[in-house]
């Protein structure tokens, strides 16, 4: 299916990129995830609905709606800002008005990453790119200090990752490369690839 087939499959609206530029040398603009590329991830990574994704700047909330849909998963959605969370609201009202229970399943928070409770469900994170390696490094300390609050196994899912990203996880922390899906621009651009790593839950 292309772009408007999967918006009217889950009724939603989130086809679009952010115009111009962000106020901030820290984060960077709205631009979604391809539907084409989730499918390619998720032909190799599966979910179930015991998981809690988290999408760490969610944008219109593309992600959460298509993890529900194909795996009845939980999903939270962090995003700073204040018209694209409305906007992952409005999906989420047109979204759920035709499927039980999906209104208590998908949360929405407009706050900045480094303020976002981590609970203790929150297991699997999604970083398409949002922000700085500095702010990056602050929100996956953040990620390692719930696991030892609360032990579990938790992962992490880089799309189109700098460099900084990915060696900061290898070289800093227990996180461990568990596969790595290159997509079909990867000859010509080496971040165009899904990078998961695991954190095994600690004893």
């Amino acid at each position: 299916m292309n772009e408007r087939d999967y918006e009217r499959l889950l009724n939603i609206a989130t086809v679009g990129n952010q115009q111009g530029f962000t106020d901030s040398l820290h984060h960077n603009r709205y631009e979604p995830t391809p539907y084409e590329l989730l499918d390619t991830l998720f032909q190799h990574y599966s979910l179930s609905p015991a998981d809690r994704l988290v999408d760490v700047g969610c944008g219109k909330g593309r992600l959460n709606f298509y993890v529900h849909h194909f795996f009845g998963a939980e999903s939270a959605g962090i995003e700073m800002n204040p018209s694209f969370y409305d906007e992952a609201l409005e999906n989420k009202k047109q979204y759920a008005s035709k499927r039980k229970g999906a209104e208590q399943r998908i949360q929405f928070y407009n706050c900045l990453a480094q303020d976002y409770p981590i609970a203790a469900r929150d297991n699997k994170f999604y970083f398409f790119n949002p922000f700085s390696v500095g702010l990056f490094i602050a929100f996956i300390n953040k990620i390692l200090r719930s696991a030892e609050t609360d032990p579990r196994t938790i992962e992490v899912i880089l799309f189109f990752a700098s460099q900084d990203y990915s060696g900061f996880l290898e070289t800093s922390t227990a996180f461990q490369l568990i596969e790595e899906i290159q997509l079909p621009d990867f000859d010509k651009d080496l971040r165009e690839r899904f990078l998961i790593y695991r954190l095994p839950k600690m004893d």
